[in-house]
């Protein structure tokens, strides 16, 4: 009786330290007004918090290319690919959760003290795994991140076009590339609270505009719906969507930053379904509107007529890049800092400082590829197949091998999941698919794809895929000028290849 009580206390002590974790900012007594205002807008650590942190970083700038992917995928291949990927990457989530607190858990048997310490995915594979595992996922999961990071700024640039094309892309890169370093004033996932719920009001007004605006809009004349048509566009869209649902990246971070990080288990599920009810709806309507123009617009914005609604839409997805920029990049500062030796500084201004360099190759990287829509699928294929799918999934069965590990495991499965064989059952079948499907036919379709962007529109392009200026008539009897009508600008894209290969227009 009374082991059995000492062990329901041990439980009850342990379960208590896994959301006992205090942020950089002291929690004591806060009182007043201003306490209780810089609690409510910057001071987060809910599951409320959790949710709008997953849900907001999910349905970023994919959103506007997701009706590009219905093109290349047809209809009901785009709605199933979205189902099936919105439910893998939740699973691969739980599973990263389940060893976030695995690792907590043993670390604060050990007295291990986390204060002005987050935890990150690297460090959670060194506890549990070893070295070998640490580096592999440093590896993936910063790489990951970098060109996360690179694909909002090139986003922001592509997006703003669509307001003010008095200056190029890579001029825009530029201002907003200065803009995203701003987010070096943001000290973790914690303080994230109102900007995670800015974010997703965002991202919801722009999928319902896209969906009420297509719907309003109709159907183009002779529209045609005719994808699939070709294994390299098929393949190409299915890695797109594959990216989308691979954001939880981010998932350690975001737990830590919780009062009580084992309430996470549901929250990537829960966030994946409303994110379900903002691309379902917008894809399929621009779709059905635009049909296979979108071919040739990728970006979603392209297609539908200027208006004050679709401006703000513009607006609010650029303010929205800006956060999910903040997303990603914030976990690539927490590994600068720990390299330099200043991650457990208290100076919020000698740690922005500090971060600054991290923002450099990201501006760099955004200039020289600014292949929004081509670096989506590589980066969805090389990187997010391993790190938020592949990698998790072989974790959690190397860690709970032994069958002493899964007795002693803090967060078991479920038994409606099957227990331990149905956890392995799908962690298999995870691996198996995503090598197969994720990382070999959509790392050959999105390779090829980027490559051919490279021969079309060379490194360090001006002005990716922007229309030419309308010119003004030649008179009558003038002689042919010495240049072709594009020669104003070198990026613009190259006669069209073969059949065989036609995804040379790409996302903008």
């Amino acid at each position: 009786m009374d082991s059995t009580s000492n062990g329901n206390e041990d439980k009850v002590a342990e379960t208590m330290m896994v959301g006992s974790y205090i942020e950089m900012e002291d929690e004591g007594e806060q009182k007043g007004f201003k306490s209780h205002l810089s609690g409510l807008l910057w001071h987060g650590g809910s599951a409320y918090d959790a949710w709008f942190s997953c849900a907001s970083n999910q349905v970023a700038q994919v959103l506007l290319t997701l009706p590009y992917s219905f093109s290349q995928l047809g209809i009901l291949s785009g709605i199933l690919f979205q189902l099936f990927y919105g439910l893998m990457g939740s699973w691969t989530a739980y599973l990263i959760s389940i060893l976030y607190v695995e690792y907590r858990s043993r670390k604060e048997r050990e007295k291990v003290d986390f204060r002005n310490h987050v935890i990150q995915w690297f460090e959670v594979l060194d506890g549990l795994l070893g070295k070998h595992w640490r580096n592999a996922g440093l590896a993936f999961n910063c790489i990951f991140l970098l060109f996360g990071s690179v694909i909002q700024l090139i986003a922001c640039a592509s997006n703003i076009y669509y307001i003010n094309d008095k200056l190029d892309k890579r001029t825009w890169t530029y201002i907003f590339g200065a803009c995203c370093a701003t987010t070096v004033f943001i000290p973790s996932f914690h303080n994230y609270r109102i900007w995670s719920f800015l974010g997703l009001v965002m991202t919801t007004y722009t999928a319902w505009y896209l969906t009420i605006a297509s719907l309003l809009h109709g159907q183009v004349e002779g529209v045609k719906h005719s994808g699939p048509t070709k294994l390299v566009l098929y393949f190409t869209g299915a890695t797109n969507i594959l990216y989308t649902f691979g954001g939880h990246a981010v998932t350690v971070e975001i737990m830590h930053a919780m009062w009580r990080p084992q309430k996470f288990k549901a929250i990537y599920l829960l966030a994946t379904l409303y994110v379900l009810t903002l691309t379902l709806p917008s894809a399929v309507s621009v779709y059905w509107a635009f049909g296979d123009a979108l071919l040739n617009h990728a970006n979603a914005f392209a297609l539908l007529p200027r208006t004050a609604f679709r401006d703000a839409a513009v607006v609010l997805m650029l303010i929205h890049q800006f956060i999910t920029f903040g997303f990603a990049c914030t976990p690539l500062y927490f590994v600068w800092e720990k390299a330099i030796g200043l991650h457990d500084c208290r100076s919020l201004c000698k740690r922005a400082a500090a971060r600054l360099p991290v923002v450099v190759p990201i501006w760099f990287l955004a200039i020289i590829f600014p292949f929004f829509g081509p670096i989506n699928s590589a980066v969805g294929a090389l990187l997010v197949s391993f790190t938020v799918y592949i990698i998790p999934a072989l974790a959690h069965m190397f860690t709970f091998r032994s069958a002493a590990a899964r007795e002693n495991a803090v967060e078991p499965p479920a038994r409606f999941l099957g227990g331990w064989i149905g956890a392995y059952v799908m962690n298999i079948f995870v691996v198996g698919w995503v090598v197969v499907v994720g990382f070999g036919l959509g790392g050959w379709a999105s390779m090829t794809n980027f490559v051919h962007q490279i021969n079309t529109f060379g490194l360090f392009a001006k002005c990716y895929q922007c229309p030419p200026p309308t010119l003004l008539p030649m008179p009558a009897g003038s002689p042919n000028p010495a240049f072709p009508s594009n020669a104003y600008n070198a990026t613009t894209p190259s006669p069209s290849p073969s059949a065989s290969f036609s995804i040379h227009h790409l996302r903008h």
